[in-house]
């Protein structure tokens, strides 16, 4: 599955701001999807993640302000953020660990390309 990002800005801090993942297949039944973000001169780390049950997790990090969401009937993932901060500022990546092909399901990760968000204070 191909996944493509965007949604991302430039926001002050406490701002909102609501990230979209647009896959190319269909997404139902995908185990995890996730968000994944990388501030210059760091390591890619692990924002949230939505399973196929509907079960969410987030990095402490950003738990109580980012909520990962999953819109089956047309593909997306989103990731909607309130009370940006400073240290917020990376590119943000969405992941799908793999895909069902044929009744077969494929640990296959898939990356979209990052969508900047910069906080600025």
């Amino acid at each position: 599955v191909q996944l493509q990002a965007s949604g991302g800005g430039s926001v002050q801090v406490r701002g909102s701001l609501k990230l979209s993942c647009q896959a190319s297949g269909r997404i139902f039944g995908i185990k995890n999807m996730g968000w994944y973000r990388q501030a210059p001169a760091k390591e890619r780390e692990w924002v949230a993640t939505i399973t196929s049950s509907g079960t969410t997790m987030y990095a402490d990090s950003v738990k109580g302000r980012f909520i990962i969401s999953i819109d089956d009937a047309n593909n997306i993932l989103y990731l909607q953020m309130h009370n940006l901060k400073p240290e917020d500022t990376a590119s943000y990546y969405c992941n799908a660990d793999g895909y069902w092909r044929g009744g077969k399901y494929y640990n296959d990760p898939s990356w979209g390309q990052g969508t900047q968000v910069t906080v600025s204070s």
